[in-house]
């Protein structure tokens, strides 16, 4: 384990929790099943042009409690924070937000990715969810950078991205395998005011 990562270990609390009067970001649990089920599966034809191809038993409660376990090891490992979304008025799972690929040493940079249960969609609760984890991804990982891969015909994705601050870099060619196909994307990225002095604004 490296000094760095170590350091990120010890200022971290057992299960990040992060809350605004609106939306709650966590960790997922166990009892996060039902409502994860029936969000995924309602929302299969709407999330599967964007994701890779779910395996037959992506929906059961076995891989469900296995990504449980896999999401808690990334977190206490330093690598990854895999978060639902919650509405604080009726605790209702929307979707989820994961910061990903976390580099320490000198990149000090991660990858968010995200995805919203579709009767939840175009609501501004994703923009909610990026006000909350962009101040704690620079504050409270002390990160420089965060990127997202975006394919590019997925305009709402590259309007949420632009609104809250990210830039487009470039073209990542045939990057990720989604729906059965290897697809471009585009690169975006925001940079910490603190450490670049950039001039962008930090969404508290």
């Amino acid at each position: 384990m490296t000094r760095s990562v170590f350091r990120f270990l010890s200022r971290q609390p057992e299960t990040p929790d992060l809350n605004s009067a609106s939306h709650r970001l966590r960790l997922p649990r166990y009892d996060d099943f039902e409502q994860w089920h029936a969000l995924r599966r309602d929302s299969r034809a709407f999330l599967q042009p964007w994701e890779p191809t779910w395996r037959p038993d992506e929906l059961t409660e076995r891989a469900f409690r296995a990504r449980v376990v896999r999401n808690g090891q990334e977190y206490h490992s330093g690598l990854a924070v895999p978060f639902f979304l919650f509405s604080q008025t009726d605790h209702a799972l929307l979707g989820g937000l994961t910061i990903g690929l976390i580099r320490r040493g000198a990149s000090q940079s991660c990858m968010i990715g995200y995805w919203m249960g579709e009767r939840h969609a175009g609501k501004g609760h994703m923009f909610a969810a990026l006000q909350l984890a962009i101040p704690y991804i620079f504050r409270g990982l002390e990160l420089h950078r965060i990127e997202a891969a975006c394919i590019p015909d997925n305009e709402k994705s590259i309007r949420l991205l632009e609104k809250a601050g990210f830039e487009r870099e470039g073209l990542l060619r045939e990057y990720l395998k989604i729906n059965g196909q290897w697809r471009d994307h585009a690169m975006f990225s925001r940079l910490s005011d603190r450490a670049s002095g950039n001039g962008n604004k930090e969404n508290s």
